[in-house]
């Protein structure tokens, strides 16, 4: 059976983490996400789930509660990207992550560069505003 598309109710995507606080601290303090959900000490995790407002997807962190757990390495093209079609809003999200101790780095695309700022979050994952509407 062939399937050309389908109804899913929701996406996550989900990724691990050994400073959960401070996944915490940047994308709910630096990005101004939306906490919709968390767990604690449930089957050995915590986690935390961040959102936009009337989306059906968002990102999960989860840490190990008893093992000293490392996130992968990530490849410098792994991108979550944020398209902001407002330059204030972009100027304004990364110029207080910045301030927050982050850093922007270069893109591994030059692409992402051209109306695109990169920073990294605790864990090495790049993270991309760019200024345009999207796809």
């Amino acid at each position: 059976m062939e399937f050309s598309q389908f109804d899913a109710a929701q996406i996550r995507i989900a990724r691990p983490t050994g400073q959960i606080n401070q996944m915490i601290r940047f994308y709910e303090e630096g990005l101004g996400l939306k906490r919709i959900g968390g767990f604690s000490q449930h089957n050995g995790y915590d986690g935390v789930m961040f959102g936009l407002p009337h989306a059906q997807y968002h990102l999960e962190f989860t840490q190990h509660t008893e093992e000293a757990s490392t996130a992968p390495v990530p490849h410098a093209d792994s991108l979550l990207v944020f398209y902001l079609p407002n330059l204030d809003e972009v100027t304004g999200i990364t110029s207080k992550l910045k301030k927050m101790g982050y850093r922007e780095v270069e893109s591994e695309n030059p692409y992402w560069s051209n109306g695109g700022v990169t920073i990294e979050d605790p864990d090495g994952w790049r993270i991309v505003f760019m200024n345009t509407e999207g796809i």
